[in-house]
């Protein structure tokens, strides 16, 4: 099976349209039997990538999701991470800002939960809250403590824009790579999943009357990520548009672009000495006696 990946890539400087880009795509999968198999080998094949990456201890890989409610953000990190041993990997949810995290720079709060060497780090949203959420929002700036002059939202926005990308370069740079995914859900898939929450006892839980007040600012938030994608996609650190209308099909793009990525990377388990092959080997002889 051959996941074209590169066709939901954000290629550096292109200019997102998502009424252009699709929610959904023909099925990736002939049956639910089939995209049982792929996702099973696809996990497979990350578990043992990922325990190479944990021994190599160069990189480190951030993955970071983004998407509108209920488009399937902690469906996807749970099901295409299920192998991962947790000693490598990672999943951090940034919700409100703390008062000491406000504080702070806008980046502060996510650097602390950046990923070591040799592990995987998952954002559940992240530091582009502060370009999405709050442009929709702006005033949520106002609780920031910023000061007035830098409350032009003539330049405001693209100075965020720069410090992200500053940021993703730095990492880099250093040995982090970065991987982006918008999980792309249309509206009405949206209203038909709010109403599952409804409608079935055990999802009752993740439903709240907020989410029905963010559904009115739907365009808003469109235009946020359409400027957020445009800007913040690079070569190095570049966002996927998955479409999400399909959850499995979502699913089956994610695991394989973390998939190419990782082989992307020029990882070996570390080899020993002969100085340190002799030592094991006499420690062998000890034990076996």
């Amino acid at each position: 099976m051959n996941i074209q990946t590169k066709s939901f890539r954000v290629d550096e400087g292109t200019t997102v349209d998502l009424s252009k880009r699709p929610t959904r795509v023909k099925d990736i999968y002939n049956s639910k039997k089939q995209y049982k198999q792929v996702l099973k080998k696809h996990i497979e094949e990350l578990s043992d990538l990922q325990r190479l990456h944990y021994a190599y201890n160069r990189y480190a890989l951030l993955l970071i999701f983004q998407a509108m409610d209920a488009a399937g953000k902690d469906g996807a990190i749970r099901h295409v991470m299920s192998g991962v041993n947790p000693q490598g990997c990672q999943v951090f949810s940034f919700k409100h800002p703390s008062a000491t995290e406000l504080d702070h720079d806008f980046l502060w709060r996510t650097t602390q939960s950046l990923p070591e060497r040799g592990r995987i780090g998952i954002f559940n949203r992240s530091y582009y809250e502060e370009v999405l959420i709050v442009r929709v929002h702006p005033e949520i700036l106002l609780s920031q403590g910023l000061p007035d002059e830098l409350l032009d939202e003539k330049t405001l926005w693209q100075d965020r824009y720069r410090s992200i990308i500053d940021l993703e370069s730095h990492l880099h740079r250093n040995g982090t790579r970065i991987i982006k995914f918008f999980l792309h859900l249309s509206e009405e898939e949206q209203r038909q999943r709010f109403l599952q929450r409804i409608d079935e006892p055990e999802k009752n839980w993740k439903f709240s009357l907020a989410d029905i007040k963010e559904r009115k600012y739907w365009k808003e938030y469109m235009q946020a990520y359409e400027a957020c994608l445009s800007t913040t996609s690079t070569k190095t650190s570049p966002w996927y548009v998955v479409p999400a209308d399909d959850k499995k099909n979502a699913r089956l793009i994610i695991s394989e672009v973390i998939l190419q990525t990782l082989k992307s990377l020029n990882m070996s388990y570390p080899t020993t000495t002969k100085e340190r092959q002799k030592e094991l080997q006499s420690i062998r002889k000890r034990l076996a006696k």
